[in-house]
């Protein structure tokens, strides 16, 4: 994913949204490898790094 300059809108650089938490309805409760509460929990922690970049990124652009 390109970064986003610094002069740009902020409309360039979104704040991450998080992904969709699954319902119990959406695991099998067979012992899949992986779970999609797995899948969840990987995906969960992508967006908490992209959303600490993000508000990084906010900040630098508030302080110039």
């Amino acid at each position: 994913m390109p970064k986003a300059n610094r002069q740009d809108p902020p409309q360039a650089d979104p704040r991450p949204t998080p992904p969709e938490r699954p319902t119990q309805d959406d695991c099998c409760h067979s012992g899949c490898s992986p779970c999609v509460f797995e899948l969840y929990e990987e995906a969960y922690e992508r967006y908490e790094a992209a959303l600490a970049a993000w508000k990084a990124r906010q900040a630098g652009r508030r302080g110039k």
